[in-house]
C-alpha cells in the first residue's frame, strides 16, 4: 500500500519577496551602488509627502491615506531601479560569451515569438553562430560574430528560407549581434527583435502602384504561423544532419587503405 510518505512532494513556489532578496544578492555582488539607489527611490516619495503636509498642513485623514499612496510609490521606484540594474548586471555578464544572444532569444515569449533552443547555423572553428525564429510578423535571422562572416552565412540561410516559403510575402529580419557599427548591442537585442515590423504601404494593379493604408502592418493569422514553423522545422533539420557528431566539416576523415580495397 501507497504511504503518504511515497507520494513526491511537490516543489514549493518560490514568492514575491523571496525572489526579490535574490535579485537584489545576485546585482549586488557587482553593483555595490544598489542599496544607496533602491533605497533613495523608496524613501523619495515619502521624504516628498512629508514636506507637502506640513506646507499645506494635512489634517490626519490626508496624511494617512498619502503616506500609503507613497509606500506603494516607492515599493515601485525600487522594483523598477532593481529589475533594470540586474537586467544590466546580467547582460554584462553575458557579453563576449558564446551563444549570449540565444539565451536572450530563449526568453522572447508571447506574442506569438518562437526561437528553438538549437542555432539554425554553426561554424565550430570561429563559434560563428545563426539562430532563427519566428512571430506574427514575419520570420528573424539572428547572428553572433564576425559580421562579414555570419553576413554571408545569412545571405545562404536566407535563400532556403525564400525557397521554402515560395509564393508568400513573408519577411526576414535580420539582425547581427556585436560591438560593431552595424550591429546590435546584446542589451539592445530584446527591443530590437520586439520593434522590428513590416509594412505594406503599396500594392499593385494593372501594373500601377496605388497607395493603400501608410500604415498598414504585415501580420499572419494563427494557422499561418503555425505552418510556417513546421516548414521551418524542415531546414533545421537538414542544418543539424549536414554535420554528423562525431565528425569535424572541416578536416576529412581518415580512412584506412584495408577500406579502400573493400576488405
Amino acid at each position: 500500500m501507497a504511504t503518504k510518505q511515497d507520494k513526491p512532494k511537490k516543489p514549493k513556489k518560490t514568492g514575491m519577496i523571496k525572489q526579490i532578496i535574490q535579485v537584489f544578492k545576485f546585482t549586488y555582488r557587482e553593483d555595490k551602488a544598489l542599496p544607496w539607489i533602491c533605497g533613495g527611490l523608496f524613501v523619495l516619495p515619502i521624504i516628498v509627502g512629508i514636506i507637502l503636509g506640513i506646507c499645506l498642513h494635512w489634517g490626519v485623514f490626508a496624511w494617512i491615506c498619502w503616506m500609503l499612496v507613497a509606500i506603494m510609490l516607492g515599493l515601485l521606484l525600487f522594483t523598477f531601479s532593481l529589475t533594470r540594474r540586474a537586467d544590466n548586471v546580467g547582460y554584462r555578464q553575458l557579453e563576449g560569451r558564446p551563444g549570449a544572444a540565444g539565451s536572450v532569444l530563449s526568453n522572447l515569449k508571447g506574442s506569438g515569438f518562437s526561437f528553438p533552443q538549437e542555432p539554425l547555423w554553426v561554424d565550430p572553428r570561429t563559434q560563428d553562430v545563426i539562430w532563427y525564429g519566428t512571430s506574427y510578423n514575419g520570420i528573424y535571422l539572428v547572428g553572433e560574430g564576425d559580421y562579414s562572416r555570419v553576413n554571408n552565412a545569412m545571405n545562404r540561410l536566407e535563400k532556403r528560407i525564400k525557397n521554402i516559403t515560395a509564393g508568400s510575402h513573408i519577411p526576414v529580419f535580420r539582425i547581427l549581434v556585436g560591438d560593431g557599427p552595424k550591429q546590435v548591442r546584446l542589451r539592445d537585442l530584446r527591443r530590437k527583435v520586439l520593434g522590428m515590423k513590416a509594412y505594406t504601404p503599396t500594392e499593385h494593379k494593372n501594373g500601377l502602384a496605388k497607395k493603400i493604408h501608410p500604415r498598414r502592418r504585415f501580420m499572419m493569422t494563427r494557422p499561418q504561423l503555425t505552418t510556417l514553423n513546421d516548414r521551418l522545422r524542415t531546414l533545421q533539420l537538414k542544418s543539424a544532419m549536414s554535420a554528423p557528431k562525431g565528425m569535424d566539416p572541416n578536416h576529412a576523415p581518415r580512412v584506412s587503405r584495408r577500406a579502400m580495397r573493400g576488405r
